[in-house]
């Protein structure tokens, strides 16, 4: 089966994000496919690359990473809650002349074409908010 996730939870505010991380664990273990995360609202915020957390907590930036290193999985941003919450990329550094991007290595900045594609790919798309 070939799933799709939307995340819609901040890194640490919630257990969304947690939960997510670990569903797509456990299918992709199970023989499953996940071919693409996207993230939206507050759930962009799993994509900075300036969150560094306690030692002692799991580390939801570098577990991110990994997943798509480690099983080739996409891991989609959403562009516009991207902004709003004032996380760029090196385009949109550029475009707006700011010193400085923030999105994490392996996360790409897209629209809600991509989410709208993975409800068309995969068997099912599940919600983590």
């Amino acid at each position: 089966m070939i799933f799709a996730l939307n995340v819609l939870a901040p890194p640490y505010a919630r257990q969304g994000a947690l939960t997510a991380l670990r569903f797509a664990q456990a299918a992709i273990h199970s023989g499953h496919q996940v071919n693409r995360i996207f993230f939206s609202g507050d759930g962009v915020l799993n994509g900075s690359a300036l969150g560094i957390p306690p030692q002692d907590e799991i580390n939801l930036y570098a577990r991110w990473q990994l997943l798509a290193v480690n099983h080739q999985v996409e891991l989609v941003l959403c562009i516009s809650a991207c902004l709003k919450r004032g996380m760029v990329n090196e385009s949109e550094q550029s475009r707006y002349g700011l010193k400085h991007n923030n999105i994490a290595e392996h996360f790409i900045v897209a629209g809600l074409g991509q989410l709208a594609e993975s409800t068309i790919v995969a068997d099912r798309i599940l919600t983590f908010g």
